[in-house]
């Protein structure tokens, strides 16, 4: 089983599966936010909270529990990436004081989000061009964070333009997609999907996927590893996971 297949997350759901053959259209999603105001109060407070699967059931993962590593976000363009991102960043807000869990932002259109940026959970919203400096601290920071209880989430919106970076940012972005998950540092980054057959090598390092639509088998292929399912049935805001040997759909729709 391909390592990014042990997502290994507090799975309190019984979600349906996407069926790989006559997958029938999906039903609206939920409501993300609304229905993370109504069960954050029941929530360990371990958990992050990523997602609502079929079942109207949240999809969490264990914020101590580095097995899921850094987790790669890919679909076509438009599918949702964004604000799925966006979604755990609220729903870290919402369930998480910032001494607990703060995020940090690098993306090429930091104005998307200038309406985290007031909030006291955020380290900063930076352009990819800055990356070099946020990436250097996060790593330092990550050094010697061996035993602190402090998590932070690095969201990385177009992980394509950020592997662009020379060394020594391309250095530090591998070491935290390696290791930062068991030093508190948490990576979601998203890829359009026609772009992953360009970073074969960097699609190794994260072992756990959300797989938005894909209208291209190719592209599917190419950004799962060479699962095949029908992803193109996938509609906005929505997304599947490979749960051992089955897809799991859930919603990041805000």
């Amino acid at each position: 089983m391909d390592t990014y297949n042990r997502f290994n997350m507090m799975m309190e759901t019984s979600a349906e599966i996407l069926e790989e053959e006559n997958a029938p259209p999906l039903n609206d999603p939920p409501a993300a936010d609304s229905a993370l105001a109504g069960i954050s109060s029941t929530l360990s407070e371990d958990a992050l909270f990523l997602g609502m699967a079929e079942d109207k059931l949240p999809l969490l993962l264990d914020l101590y529990d580095p097995v899921p590593g850094a987790i790669l976000i890919t679909g076509d363009a438009g599918c949702g990436k964004t604000n799925l991102l966006e979604t755990i960043a609220r729903a870290a807000e919402q369930m998480h004081s910032p001494e607990k869990v703060r995020f940090a932002t690098l993306t090429r259109q930091p104005e998307v989000w200038s309406g985290a940026s007031a909030s006291p959970h955020c380290v900063g919203i930076y352009p990819i061009e800055a990356a070099g400096d946020l990436l250097e601290s996060l790593a330092e920071w990550a050094h010697t964070n061996k035993g602190g209880r402090q998590c932070i989430l690095l969201m990385i919106d177009d992980l394509h333009a950020l592997t662009q970076l020379p060394e020594p940012a391309a250095q530090h972005l591998r070491w935290l997609l390696l290791r930062g998950a068991s030093r508190r540092v948490w990576i979601f980054a998203t890829l359009n999907a026609s772009r992953a057959k360009e970073l074969g090598a960097w699609l190794d390092l994260f072992r756990s996927r959300l797989f938005g639509r894909m209208e291209l088998e190719e592209d599917a292929l190419f950004a799962t590893g060479g699962a095949e399912t029908q992803f193109n049935l996938l509609r906005r805001g929505q997304f599947a996971m490979q749960e051992e040997d089955r897809w799991v759909r859930f919603t990041g729709e805000i």
